[in-house]
Parts: C-alpha cells; structure tokens; sequence
C-alpha cells in the first residue's frame, strides 16, 4: 500500500485495454487500496470520475485538488495562484508551468510534499526551479517571438485540449494513429488554430473534422509539418505565436514510441535557420 498516492485525472483512453470507462474507474482507484490512518490521498475533483472516487475516501485520509474552484478544506489554483491553508504561490509567471494542467500538477506535488513533511516555504522555493517536463509542452526553442513547443505526451484529444487551452495563435502539428472520437471534442479551441498541419493515419480524417472550421495542410510528415509551420508562423507575423505539436494521437504509425516523435521535433526544430534553442534542450 502507498503512504501517499495520487490521482490528478480520467479520461477516455486505454478503454480497448479495460473495456469500459468503468473498469478503468476502478483500476485507477486501486491506487487507495489498503491505505489506513495516517496515510494520505490526493486526488483531484475536477472530472466526475475522480469526484465519485473520491466520496469513497475516508475523509481524515483526502487531500482534494482544483483547479476549476477554489476549496475550502483543500488545495486548489482556479487562477493560478496556488491556494492553500498555509500558503499562496502565484504560478503564472512560472515559464514551466504554464496552463491549467500544469497547475493541476502544482497542486498534486505541493500536497505531495507537504504530506511528507516538507515545509511550505522549501515546496515553494522547488516550485519556483522547476524546468518543466521533456515532450510536455516543452518549450525547445523560438525564432524571433515565434515559440515552438514539444508536446508529444499529448496522444489523445484531452491532453492535446490542454495545450490548445494554453496558447493563441497555434500552428498545430497534429495527428498519428487516432485514438476513439478523434477530434471533435476539440471544437472549442479550433478559433486558437490559424492553421493546421496533419501527419500521419489520422491526417485525412482530422481533415474532414477541420473542414470549414481550421484550414489545414495534409503534410503527413513530420519535417513537412515543422518546415510548413515555421514558415507560415514567421510569415504572419503574429503576436504570440505557436508551432505546437501536440498530436492528439498515438506515435506507432510512424515511431516506436511518444518520445521519438518528440524527440525528431526537436532536431528538426534545432536544424531550423535563426533558431534560438531554450538552454538546456539538446540540438
């Protein structure tokens, strides 16, 4: 059993692995199992999947997350400032945490290790030195004050929601093996996209999603995509600009796994003329 276990969120994926939303549900919930007094779980509240879960922890047990409302017994960030009985970190000018997901995860670790003892002021200070995750909206670079940015993780439609909710204008790289409901779920940020760039089995497909909705290119390659996208970006010229990847897909069409993929971004990104690399990313 786990002194301290975390859950931070459900959504429909591994379903052909599990069957049904339910058997993941409960799969998911056996990280609690045997935990007793003076153990600790934390769990997030914002999807009604942990919500039910978490009516089924003993309460002395629960530490709950949001960052959709602020809790009154627990830790939350509804705007980016971290909110806590004991503190209040403002995350919004943290370059690696950047987007509701990963404040999600600031609340998950500051509850982690608080509830292993470590004091509020050191959770900060970590906090604030945290260099972000590789292939999570990883910021590998930028040309002029165009960003392009590593989200490979991103292999189904709710992970990619979470970086299209981030960032505005994107130029999308999206597509790979598709994953069940393609991309229809995604209609909301499709107004943040000025263009899109598809690769891989899904690209036709996500095409007739974006129909009328996204203009898009059918580039099926990575390095079209990244060619493609780099030069409508700087062409443009608009403010604040994004090359995401963030496929929306599996990677075994076209790569062994998430990480190839994202790590041929990166190289291509590196190889791109002007390119200014964020330290620490390897070209």
């Amino acid at each position: 059993k786990a002194d301290v276990a975390l859950l931070l969120n459900l959504s429909p994926d591994h379903i052909d692995r599990h069957g049904s939303m339910e058997n993941y549900a409960a799969v998911k919930a056996g990280i609690f199992a045997g935990q007793g007094p003076g153990d600790v779980a934390v769990i997030s509240v914002d999807d009604k999947w942990c919500r039910e879960i978490a009516k089924t922890l003993p309460g002395e047990n629960r530490q709950e997350i949001s960052v959709l409302s602020e809790l009154e017994n627990g830790i939350s960030a509804p705007e980016g400032v971290l909110i806590t009985p004991d503190a209040q970190i403002d995350l919004t000018n943290m370059a690696s945490l950047k987007g509701k997901h990963n404040w999600q995860n600031a609340c998950a670790a500051y509850a982690v290790a608080r509830a292993l003892g470590l004091s509020a002021e050191k959770t900060a200070t970590a906090m604030h030195s945290f260099g972000g995750l590789v292939h999570r909206m990883e910021n590998v670079g930028h040309i002029g004050e165009v960003l392009f940015i590593n989200d490979s993780k991103g292999t189904n439609a709710d992970a990619a929601g979470r970086a299209l909710a981030t960032f505005d204008p994107i130029y999308w790289i999206a597509g790979g093996r598709s994953k069940e409901g393609g991309i229809e779920e995604l209609a909301g940020y499709f107004g943040r996209i000025s263009r899109a760039y598809l690769i891989g089995e899904a690209a036709e497909d996500f095409a007739r999603t974006l129909d009328g909705k996204v203009p898009f290119n059918l580039c099926k390659t990575l390095d079209r995509a990244v060619d493609a996208a780099a030069r409508d970006a700087l062409a443009e010229g608009k403010k604040g600009a994004v090359v995401l990847l963030s496929p929306a897909c599996a990677s075994f069409d076209q790569y062994p796994g998430f990480d190839v993929r994202g790590d041929e971004f990166r190289s291509l990104v590196a190889d791109l003329d002007g390119i200014e690399l964020t330290r620490g990313v390897a070209a």
